[in-house]
């Protein structure tokens, strides 16, 4: 099984272009599924569909949560489709297995004045607020994910154009840049960043403050700093600014599909979720003009 899983990730990361977030993602799935296949000595080629259950129901009683479980099931069931593929098995044992419901989170969403008063915070006087201006408007901007963010090299910022190209997941897609958003990563890029870089040959967008590629958790602080900064009670975290991008977009009259081009959803019912918030104001729009509301 060993050998199998690694061709299984392999293929996932060359042929599906998948981001390391997201295959080690399935590598965490698809090992506990192998320890306990092991553990209750199971022949993983010959696993039947009541099996299956019977490890789905494993985990549930490990109080996994319901999305932990749907996603173990994905990886597992893309798992067996690739075995299918590669004619190891003759037949997926994963058909019929329905995942459990999930709930779908409402996501916490910022006002346009919460979004003005964060990004007014950073502050051009010095090489981290000129980066960190830079950072947090092309955030809010462009809707994409802090992972993508940070896997940026300054080669996929198209100036001239007014565009970023995001090569991270399975898909490359271009998402636009707004004037002020452009405006202050070129005062970056011209100001900031050679001076931060170490080595001319690197390739990194954003950096921190020794050079080095910005992390995840780099930028997670920055953006909680600058949310203290501006006294906003509201959580807020690189995804919020994803899910304000979404939302301010909806409401200012974009079309769902896209909002779904720019976001990366593969799935339009992920893009969806956002139509809850295009007209936040119906509710009281109601009660003041029907009659007998």
């Amino acid at each position: 099984m060993d050998k199998q899983i690694k061709l299984f990730l392999d293929f996932l990361q060359n042929d599906k272009k998948l981001s390391n977030n997201t295959l080690q993602s399935y590598k965490r799935d698809i090992e506990q599924y192998q320890n306990y296949i092991d553990k209750n000595k199971l022949n993983y080629l010959k696993v039947d569909s009541d099996q299956l259950s019977k490890y789905l129901k494993s985990l549930s009683r490990a109080n996994k949560k319901a999305s932990t479980i749907s996603r173990n099931l994905a990886t597992i069931r893309a798992f067996y489709q690739y075995l299918v593929r590669t004619k190891k098995v003759k037949k997926d044992p994963t058909e019929g297995i329905h995942a459990p419901k999930v709930e779908k989170n409402i996501p916490s969403v910022l006002t346009a004045k919460e979004v003005e008063l964060l990004l007014e915070q950073p502050k051009n006087i010095d090489l981290k607020g000129i980066r960190d201006k830079a950072m947090l408007e092309f955030a809010y901007a462009t809707g994409m994910r802090v992972t993508e963010i940070i896997s940026l090299d300054i080669t996929d910022v198209n100036v001239e154009e007014s565009y970023v190209t995001c090569n991270a997941g399975s898909k490359k897609r271009n998402i636009p840049l707004g004037t002020i958003s452009l405006q202050a990563l070129v005062d970056y890029m011209e100001k900031a960043r050679p001076v931060l870089i170490k080595d001319e040959n690197d390739k990194a967008l954003f950096v921190n403050i020794n050079g080095k590629r910005l992390t995840r958790q780099g930028f997670w602080k920055i953006v909680k700093y600058y949310k203290e900064q501006a006294h906003i009670e509201k959580d807020i975290t690189p995804h919020v600014l994803r899910h304000s991008f979404a939302t301010h977009l909806l409401r200012n009259g974009a079309d769902i599909k896209s909002i779904q081009t720019m976001l990366g959803h593969s799935d339009i019912s992920s893009t969806q979720v956002y139509m809850q918030f295009k007209n936040e104001n119906l509710k009281d729009i109601y009660n003041k003009a029907h009659p007998r509301a």
